[in-house]
């Protein structure tokens, strides 16, 4: 069994679990309009990564990494990318299609903090838990 996204107006509508042969079946009756297209449970950015693996190490088999993302519901799907990415967080973000990640225009610190995008600054501010 594999996973499977029903794209509709290149919005990600399902993500399902079935066989290739179910899907063939339900789009040549009309059961369930759309695209479909097999998505990969464990790829991100491009990068498929061996399951339950913590921290992520990379699967050996990369033929794995479909569509550079994993489908969820309400995401979008590029045809000329064949891929899968979320919708932008931020208009000032743009979107790597080489792994269709989006990505600030300033780079996030790499230290211990926890940090949110600021755009009206165009900045990461250190996040501060409530009490």
């Amino acid at each position: 069994m594999s996973h499977f996204a029903r794209v509709k107006n290149g919005v990600v509508q399902e993500v399902i679990v079935a066989e290739q042969e179910w899907i063939d079946w339900a789009v040549s009756t009309g059961y369930k309009d759309g695209n479909w297209h097999q998505t990969s449970y464990n790829t991100f950015g491009g990068v498929h990564y061996e399951p339950n693996s913590n921290p992520k190490v990379a699967s050996a088999d990369q033929s794995q990494a479909l569509r550079m993302n994993f489908a969820s519901k309400g995401m979008l799907y590029s045809k000329e990318g064949d891929a899968f990415y979320d919708a932008q967080p931020y208009p000032s973000w743009t979107l790597n299609t080489t792994t269709y990640q989006w990505e600030p225009p300033v780079a996030q610190p790499d230290d211990d903090n926890e940090y949110s995008w600021n755009e009206e600054t165009q900045s990461w501010d250190v996040y501060i838990r409530p009490k």
